[in-house]
């Protein structure tokens, strides 16, 4: 059940999983530059914010961003931009995550829901990579066999959010994608292996390997050893 958190300078409305790393964060704007306590016990690495009665933008802030002022958003093809008024150019710390002036993250009177993200060893993980634009790309260690993975290039604009997963892609390579920014049903495009300890890129497109570019990914494991119950 959510309980009250007055961590920040906006009391908030919190359920938090901290083992799992995961937050589930209500708060209604100020329009001023403010704080925001999360629940969790570190620092989030991923937040999403979403305005929930009007029609804004689904705004991210992530540590694999290249700076506290960039911003992606997950219903858009851009890359990151930089948004100082989104997050308050300000990374999450380990009790709350900063919000600024703009309508996205914290307009006036506006009821907003977060969701906070941190990596946690066996279970999930928080990451980015580098492309090489080949189809025996880069290999990403997370230190588990991932069940769900989503990525976007971050780097330069054009190419869609991608999700994957091991319920519809029970071998490899991996090709039933789903891309959270289009309506479109899934389709078949040759992406990764899904490998025991992470994920082996195998496509030199660019959308999930362009050469030199940068990949922001949110990875959950299929059988999560940390969190596993004894028998």
């Amino acid at each position: 059940a959510a309980s009250s958190n007055t961590d920040g300078t906006i009391s908030s409305s919190v359920s938090a999983n901290q083992t799992a790393g995961f937050s589930i964060v209500s708060y209604t704007g100020t329009g001023s530059n403010a704080t925001v306590g999360h629940g969790l016990s570190s620092a989030p690495e991923f937040v999403l914010v979403k305005e929930r009665d009007g029609t804004g933008q689904w705004s991210i802030q992530s540590t694999r961003l290249s700076a506290a002022s960039k911003v992606i958003h997950l219903q858009s093809t851009g890359a990151e931009s930089t948004k100082a008024d989104h997050f308050n150019s300000t990374f999450p710390t380990s009790t709350v995550f900063s919000v600024g002036t703009s309508g996205n993250t914290n307009g006036n009177t506006h009821p907003f829901i977060a969701y906070c993200f941190h990596s946690v060893d066996g279970y999930s993980k928080v990451g980015s990579y580098v492309g090489n634009a080949s189809t025996d790309g880069t290999f990403v260690y997370t230190g588990f066999r991932p069940a769900w993975i989503m990525q976007k290039k971050s780097s330069s604009s054009g190419n869609d959010w991608t999700i994957y997963d091991t319920a519809r892609d029970t071998f490899n390579v991996a090709e039933d994608l789903l891309r959270p920014n289009l309506s479109n049903a899934e389709s078949d495009t040759t992406s990764f292996d899904i490998l025991s300890n992470g994920f082996k890129i195998r496509s030199s497109a660019g959308t999930f390997n362009a050469s030199g570019a940068t990949f922001i990914y949110l990875a959950f494991a299929e059988a999560p050893f940390k969190l596993a119950n004894a028998r």
